[in-house]
């Protein structure tokens, strides 16, 4: 059964740092640096700072097609 943190594939809407850095493929110190940036949407809950899904995902649709966009 689905609840309100998980979506229809089992994952969670938000992922850590470390997990959003992992999918990025860059270090943790990296991901940090760009959320202080903000190059990478976030949000703070106390002290956590969690990295929504859809919008790291929008994020990558967005630059590969800036990227794209270049080329031609």
């Amino acid at each position: 059964m689905e609840d309100e943190w998980t979506g229809s594939l089992g994952s969670r809407h938000v992922m850590t740092v470390r997990e959003a850095a992992e999918a990025l493929g860059i270090g943790l110190n990296s991901a940090y640096e760009a959320i202080a940036r903000g190059e990478i949407p976030h949000i703070r809950i106390g002290r956590s700072i969690r990295v929504p899904r859809t919008a790291l995902e929008q994020l990558l649709v967005g630059a590969v097609e800036a990227d794209r966009h270049a080329m031609d």
